[in-house]
């Protein structure tokens, strides 16, 4: 099927794809000690004006820890501890990294992501899995983010690929629509071995 397809490209994100939280009571003890729910705690982090500074690039990641911190009232010694405590849990997934290799060279591979700065080196240096990717385009670098059309164009130019040629895969469905609205196939994940099913299904 993929050849009838003609699918060239395909497209990951990263937070909640190749990233995810697997282990959730390190934020369980931040939110309690704030006393709010850990879906506040998540929201304050993810999507704040704070974060939407730092996911265009505007300000840096130790800009927005600093301002999450102040916001829960912590002192400027504690940041450091604050962001190693809500990350603790997150874990890397080496073998869907793997499997992302595999696709090479069939399939160009690609990377898209609202992130903040340092997160490129972040892939490379500690999780060594940005080589996984022909290209990679992180929000922060372009000032542009999912779901605005913009960034799905800027990568698949990156790529030279055209949208109907391209698989895009996310955990937010918000971006899978805007995906699918400009040509792109679309999976919307919600585990490893189900994104892989439905795109063996799509590419073979």
């Amino acid at each position: 099927m993929g050849e009838d397809n003609n699918i060239k490209a395909i497209i990951w994100d990263m937070g909640g794809v190749i990233l995810r939280s697997e282990h959730y009571e390190h934020r369980e003890e931040l939110a309690a000690r704030f006393h709010i729910s850990e879906e506040e705690l998540e929201q304050q982090v993810f999507n704040s004006p704070s974060a939407d500074l730092a996911t265009m690039g505007r300000i840096t990641q130790l800009d927005h820890w600093r301002n999450t911190a102040q916001h829960f009232g912590l002192r400027i010694d504690e940041v450091s501890a604050l962001e190693e405590a809500f990350w603790a849990g997150d874990q890397c997934d080496q073998d869907l990294v793997e499997y992302i290799r595999s696709l090479r060279p069939r399939f160009k591979t690609g990377l898209l992501s609202n992130a903040w700065m340092g997160t490129r080196e972040l892939l490379r240096d500690r999780y060594h899995c940005l080589d996984a990717f022909d290209v990679a385009v992180f929000s922060y670098e372009v000032g542009l983010a999912k779901p605005d059309a913009r960034i799905y164009a800027h990568l698949l130019s990156r790529l030279n690929v055209a949208a109907e040629n391209s698989v895009f895969v996310d955990d937010f469905r918000l971006n899978v629509i805007a995906a699918s609205e400009l040509g792109m196939h679309t999976i919307h994940f919600t585990g490893r071995d189900q994104v892989i099913r439905e795109l063996t299904e799509l590419i073979h």
